[in-house]
């Protein structure tokens, strides 16, 4: 599953300001959160990410939909430490041109990143031109690989778009139907999360909103453990479901069921991304939002103080608020909370992302010429590969591309020089991308005090996406206002559909 975010009054200039210094400052002199006498009362969100934007977002858009007055009956701040918005979703310049570095792809059914681009005006980014192609690397030779051809002729790529799944059903047999029932099993279930609200309850915990969308026992075992329950075959698990795991996940397929049948879902046909980055549906919300917005302004501690939190922020600022949310995930931050909370530990997945403008070299595959090389070579499970997958981001000429690597490891110069014949430019990001996933499952809270200290990113042990972080999102926003502003949560039988299209709930 996978997540975005009208753009006449904010345009792309607005979205570069954001992340200007001045408008750092700026934002900061807006109107730092007030005192608990005053009001109105303040929300403060620590992350601008998809998770802490989505909060802003659902809170001023159902406190506006069930308040009869104009003014905002709370003030939001979001604190994030570093100089952009849009947290896991980032872009990365190699050349002069602009790629997806983070979260980057969405799913066609990941309903509020639809409903996000189409509020904000943003543009789908169009299909490569090029045929894809898929090579599945054991170390030592491609154990599988489907054809690539592009050609002016329509009825030549049809031809070739209907070889590749007869090879595929060739060499899995009927475990690959098998596989796509599981998934939309899965996907029809997600789709409960855009149910009304008259259907839909507020959840407490991440538990109680899994069983009530009848997923929790996918978190109880293994993708591999689901998979041999429904009848895949060992193979299409040791292949397919595990490359499709490594490059979406970077695990193997003894991932949790839930995690990893999103992993699946994600590999599907139709997932697209937003022109110019996804990270503008961050940006977008903000904007909406009305947030002031406090750049390179890292919080490291959170204290309730009986009516209020304070939150401290390394540069020594203090900000007070009634309610504080952390939409960002809490494993490898040092945040000191007073008093003290209570969650699972758990560990996050590194995920090295390496950009290479250049050429590989078709020796190291075993292979003539370069344009014998998959789009995308993917790797099985084996501690001796040094890389979980190389894809073609685009092709300048015949001899110049630009690729993505990922891998579990650093990649050092000497290991890239081993299977690039020419690099002009090489950039290297870490990125604490997703939890690491063990079956069974646990959870922290949502609510981290019994109070009003939320922690959006605790559904991340269920899966971790743009879409489903939304959906996470969405569910604090109302936990929110029922809790603390239960005043203004008026809801009623007609937010699910509106006149001017602010709602994002879809009828299914």
């Amino acid at each position: 599953m996978v997540s975005p975010l009208s753009l006449s009054f904010f345009t792309f200039f607005l979205f570069l300001f954001l992340s200007h210094p001045q408008a750092q400052a700026q934002s900061q002199s807006q109107s730092d959160p007030q005192s608990p006498t005053n009001d109105p009362p303040t929300v403060c969100i620590i992350g601008s990410g998809i998770s802490g934007s989505s909060v802003a977002h659902f809170l001023r858009l159902y406190s506006s939909s069930s308040s009869s007055s104009n003014s905002n009956p709370f003030s939001i701040h979001i604190f994030e430490r570093n100089g952009v918005v849009g947290g896991r979703m980032a872009t990365v310049n190699v050349s002069g041109q602009t790629f997806e570095a983070g979260a980057s792809i969405l799913h066609p059914k990941n309903y509020y990143a639809v409903n996000y681009t189409q509020l904000l005006g943003l543009k789908n980014k169009d299909p490569p031109s090029d045929s894809f192609s898929l090579g599945i690397w054991d170390g030592q030779k491609f154990v599988f690989k489907t054809h690539s051809f592009s050609s002016n002729i329509p009825f030549v790529d049809k031809i070739v778009s209907l070889a590749n799944p007869l090879l595929m059903l060739v060499r899995y047999g009927f475990s690959i139907l098998k596989m796509q029932t599981f998934v939309e099993g899965t996907v029809n279930n997600f789709l409960k999360y855009y149910e009304r609200f008259e259907s839909r309850p507020v959840f407490e915990t991440v538990d109680e909103m899994l069983k009530w969308a009848g997923l929790y026992n996918l978190t109880t075992q293994t993708l591999q453990e689901e998979l041999i329950d429904v009848g895949l075959s060992p193979l299409l698990i040791k292949e397919l479901v595990t490359v499709i795991t490594r490059v979406n996940y970077g695990q193997s397929a003894s991932i949790s069921g839930l995690a990893g049948a999103v992993s699946l879902a994600g590999s599907g046909r139709g997932v697209w991304a937003i022109e110019g980055g996804n990270w503008q549906m961050a940006a977008g919300l903000i904007n909406r939002s009305d947030a002031a917005v406090h750049l390179h302004e890292e919080i490291d501690s959170v204290s309730y103080l009986g009516e209020y939190y304070e939150l401290n922020s390394t540069k020594g600022n203090s900000y007070k608020c009634e309610v504080a949310v952390v939409a960002t995930p809490l494993d490898e931050l040092n945040i000191q909370f007073t008093p003290p909370i209570s969650i699972p530990k758990r560990k996050l997945q590194h995920t090295h992302a390496t950009f290479v403008r250049g050429l590989l070299n078709p020796g190291y595959f075993g292979l003539d010429a370069v344009s014998e090389i998959p789009k995308l070579v993917a790797t099985l499970e084996d501690p001796d590969l040094p890389f979980t997958s190389i894809s073609v981001l685009k092709k300048h000429d015949e001899k110049d591309f630009t690729y993505k690597i990922f891998s579990r490891e650093p990649m050092a110069d000497i290991l890239l020089d081993s299977f690039f014949s020419v690099r002009q430019e090489t950039i290297r990001i870490d990125w604490g991308a997703y939890p690491h996933y063990n079956a069974p499952e646990e959870f922290a809270p949502f609510i981290l005090d019994d109070r009003n200290l939320y922690y959006v990113n605790a559904f991340e042990n269920a899966a971790s996406t743009v879409e489903t972080s939304a959906i996470a999102a969405e569910n604090i926003a109302r936990l929110i206002l029922s809790r603390f502003f239960s005043q203004l949560l008026l809801i009623s039988s007609n937010l699910g559909s509106n006149s001017d299209g602010e709602i994002l709930h879809v009828d299914l």
